[in-house]
């Protein structure tokens, strides 16, 4: 069998090397219009920054070490403009020398990958974006001859941080532009603040709710007005399926724009398969089409469709997304959906936040981290789950990914049998404490408020009781609370006003105990979720600006 494949890296040259080792007979050719064919495009970031110096660190493989070690035909350079599905060929032109040949195949695997969003704006030639090796090449050949001083980075996503962060690394002044209200839109607002406030602490300054006007010589304009100094702008907006090779040959697109596919990676055509992030794919807890532009899916769905064309039974499931990013000395990550995502669908959730430490306390170098969990009041599922924070955020959210992956409930969490010792984590572990809180909820054993529902609620009547110290009330509170500090509650109950009562204390422990007290004798209450550290969060834009 003849297999050729359009588009290397990740996508395709899975496919590539797994048929081989599956079916060493078979012919096997890789067009790729690039000139690398496997290469590290998550490290472009830090390549540009300095922090992987060597550019061949980042280049896996080459055309001739691919061919002696898996006889495969890799063509660089070539780029298929053209399918005839008829006649089961593919037009190829020699960027080289602009030479035009066909291609036979049997079975025809696609593998075109994104192109990054570059959007028509004046001035916007002058933009450089950061997908590729070769867009590597440019940056640090412009940062090396041209030595600017100041730079725009167009998008507040993965992308964009890690190369906003990179370029403050090779001392240039970064403002960030970010067209939504927060950075990184994949996690929620509360949890979005302590990035935010990261980066502007190193000095990283950040414009939100606007975006990118026009490119000017030395200058960018935004959507409000704003002229900000830049000698260097890059443009990190998103990507969209590269789909033009597929649309012209009649092959089915999705709602999202990406190359449809079943299951087993096939398009409309049963001899023509589509990887990567060119392909739409499935979301998990609904069914729908998805983009997800993340290696780890690229390289699965290519490893599966070599399987599927060596008559291996094989299919992709649901994707839940789950993705990591440092930002300085911050790690975010997140899996499932978020809570705006829930929202928009009027999907039933519930979040719980917590606030723990990376390992036990007692032990030296704990850091603090910041967790949120969504899952289903009804019947547990779990939907989503993100962390902000120091080192074992990447653990506890890989943990909470396979949890969702596997189908267990937000209880089922408390059950998990999770390696423990000092330096490691603590003897109930930050995924522990999510199951036990969820379980409380479900039991109805505690009754919880969330952050963005206190103004609602005490527009209502209801009354705001600050648990913690008086020192701590005194360091910052929540506007209009009265403090009674749990160790005291039981001997001052008459102090109470009347109606319901919010608790809350640092991170929502003392919050809890006080609500139980509360309830046990008569009264109405609810513990606000996350305590006043993550209402501290999520209204730190608000209480910035208000401080002008």
């Amino acid at each position: 069998m003849k297999v050729v494949i359009v588009g290397a890296v990740a996508g395709g040259m899975s496919a590539a090397t797994r048929l081989r080792r599956l079916g060493p007979e078979h012919e096997i050719v890789v067009f790729e219009r690039g000139s690398e064919v496997s290469y590290a495009n998550c490290g472009l970031p830090y390549h540009v920054g300095g922090v992987i110096p060597d550019r061949r660190d980042l280049l896996l493989q080459t055309p001739q070490s691919l061919r002696a070690r898996f006889d495969l035909d890799v063509r660089i350079r070539s780029e298929v403009v053209a399918i005839d599905r008829q006649a089961r060929t593919v037009r190829v032109r020699d960027l080289d020398t602009g030479t035009e040949y066909h291609e036979t195949w049997d079975r025809l695997v696609l593998s075109p990958g994104a192109a990054p969003i570059v959007p028509d704006l004046p001035g916007i030639e002058r933009a450089l974006t950061l997908r590729s090796v070769a867009d590597a090449d440019q940056l640090t050949t412009l940062l090396a001859e041209q030595r600017p001083t100041t730079a725009v980075v167009v998008g507040g996503g993965f992308i964009g941080l890690e190369t906003a962060e990179n370029l403050h690394r090779r001392g240039l002044q970064v403002t960030v532009v970010e067209l939504g209200s927060q950075v990184l839109a994949p996690i929620d607002p509360e949890l979005a603040a302590p990035v935010q406030a990261e980066l502007r602490r190193h000095g990283v300054a950040l414009v939100l709710g606007t975006g990118l006007a026009k490119v000017l010589p030395d200058s960018v304009e935004l959507g409000d007005g704003q002229v900000l100094p830049a000698d260097l702008v890059v443009l990190a907006i998103g990507v969209r399926p590269d789909t033009r090779l597929a649309a012209h040959a009649g092959l089915d697109l999705g709602p999202r724009g990406g190359i449809a596919v079943d299951e087993s990676m096939r398009t409309n055509d049963p001899r023509i398969f589509a990887v990567g992030d060119a392909v739409e794919k499935t979301d998990r807890l609904d069914g729908a089409t998805v983009p997800v532009p993340l290696a780890n899916t690229a390289n699965r769905q290519g490893r599966l469709v070599a399987d599927v064309i060596a008559g291996r039974p094989a299919r992709l499931t649901g994707r839940i997304g789950t993705a990591v990013v440092r930002v300085f000395d911050l790690t975010v990550a997140v899996t499932g959906w978020n809570e705006k995502r829930l929202r928009a669908a009027d999907r039933a959730h519930q979040a719980v936040h917590t606030h723990p430490l990376s390992h036990a306390g007692y032990y030296p170098g704990a850091v603090p981290m910041s967790l949120k969990l969504l899952f289903d009041p009804q019947n547990g599922a779990i939907l989503g789950a993100q962390g902000v924070g120091g080192e074992g955020v990447d653990k506890r959210i890989d943990v909470l990914a396979v949890a969702l992956r596997a189908g267990l409930s937000a209880e089922d969490l408390a059950d998990l049998e999770l390696a423990y010792a000092p330096q490691y984590g603590s003897a109930k572990d930050p995924v522990n404490m999510l199951g036990y809180l969820a379980e409380n909820i479900r039991t109805g054993m505690t009754r919880t408020v969330q952050w963005h529902e206190i103004a609602d609620r005490v527009a209502a009547g209801a009354h705001l009781l600050d648990v913690r110290t008086a020192a701590e009330h005194a360091a910052g509170s929540i506007p209009g609370s009265l403090n009674i500090p749990v160790d005291e509650l039981a001997g001052r109950l008459a102090d109470l006003p009347d109606g319901e009562l919010i608790v809350y204390c640092q991170q929502g422990v003392r919050g809890h105990t006080a609500t139980s007290l509360l309830i046990g004798t008569g009264h109405r209450a609810a513990n606000l979720d996350g305590g006043y550290r993550t209402w501290s969060d999520a209204t730190a834009e608000t209480q910035t600006a208000s401080a002008r």
